[in-house]
Formats: structure tokens, sequence, C-alpha cells
């Protein structure tokens, strides 16, 4: 084999060490193939951490917010859980969901649940926290999911965007439960939040 094919081998198996050892990607060239209001799409050629050369095509996207919001007044064992319904068309159906909505360029995730709460709902929290932080499907969508928690809420006037028609409701987390066993809600990150939600609450007694 001549000198530089060798060179070249051995370098492209250095490469894919290297990038093995980092645990990420290298990115060879990138793309953009489609670019809407709220996410762009790229054709991405890279080496993977386990040292291949492939293609894939990525939603990229700046992340979104997720904000379960209790009301604990009347009880802090069951407290009641701001839920909203809206059409999905991806989903071509009506889903049960917790607010939730991308976050702004520029934006810190926690200000983003604190606006996207107030515009959709009209609620203002006094306490937040962040539950868990999570891809929805990382398969194809570089989307992160930030789930808040917020807490000692006061009720407001809602101003969501022109497209968004919500039909909003307070659920007592039991009965949110019921609905998830009977199926009822079929929201990812509703599912995600809750059940994690549920399951530290549940330890904490």
């Amino acid at each position: 084999m001549p000198k530089k094919s060798t060179e070249k081998v051995a370098n492209r198996e250095t490469a894919k060490k290297k990038t093995a050892a980092k645990g990420r990607a290298k990115v060879l060239s990138s793309k953009v193939v489609y670019q809407g209001k709220v996410f762009r799409v790229v054709h991405d050629k890279l080496i993977e951490p386990g040292g291949w050369q492939n293609e894939r095509d990525v939603i990229r996207h700046n992340g979104s917010v997720v904000i379960l919001a209790l009301d604990s007044s009347k009880s802090k064992r069951d407290p009641w859980i701001v839920m909203e319904r809206q059409y999905r068309h991806a989903a071509n159906q009506f889903l049960w969901e917790l607010p939730a909505g991308k976050i702004e360029e520029g934006e810190k995730p926690l200000e983003g649940a604190k606006r996207e709460l107030l515009e959709e709902t009209g609620y203002q929290a006094k306490k937040w926290r962040p539950l868990v932080e999570y891809f929805a499907s990382p398969g194809f969508l570089g989307e992160a999911m930030k789930v808040f928690v917020a807490e000692e809420l006061h009720a407001g006037v809602a101003h969501p965007e022109a497209d968004e028609q919500i039909e909003l409701r307070l659920v007592k987390l039991s009965e949110v439960l019921e609905m998830i066993d009977k199926g009822a809600i079929a929201d990812g990150k509703t599912l995600t939040s809750v059940l994690l939600y549920a399951r530290q609450k549940k330890g904490k007694r």
C-alpha cells in the first residue's frame, strides 16, 4: 500500500478512536435541508463514537420547557394539577397535556417556563424547581425537554397565541394517575413528568 494511503487509513483510525473515547460523534459536514419557524432539519455526515461513518437526518430545536403546576392549597397529599386539552394535528386527535412550549432564542429555561405558564394558563408560581430533563425521541429529534415543578400558584389572565385553542382544567393527581392507567393520556411529556413526580412523592412519605 502506498505511503499516503497508509497515512490516510492511520489518520482515519485515530479519528475514530478519539471520537469513541469522547462519546460524541465527529461531524464531517452538516447541511440545513429545511428551515421552519419552530425547527430546522439538517443532514449530517459523521463518524459515530463506535467508529462507524454514517449519515443522519436530524430535527434541530432550541429545546422546550414543561410545567407541572401544582395547587396544594386543599391537599398536599393529592394536589391539583394544571392540565390542558388541545388538538394536536401531528397526532390527529385531542390530547390532555401539561403546559409546555419552546425556549426562545437566548432565553433561559426557567424564564421560558414562567412565560409559557403565564401565557397559556394565566397562572404564576412562587416556587419553582427542576424535575427532569429528557429527549422525547432521540432517534431523529434533537429537542431536549426540561420539566419544572411550579408551586404556590396564583391565578391570572391567560394570553395564548392566536393558533392555540386550549381547554384548561385543574385535575387531582390521583385522577390524572387514573387517566394514565386507563390510557386516557397519550402525551409523552405528561406521562413522564406526572409518573416521575408521583414516584418521588411516594418515596418521601
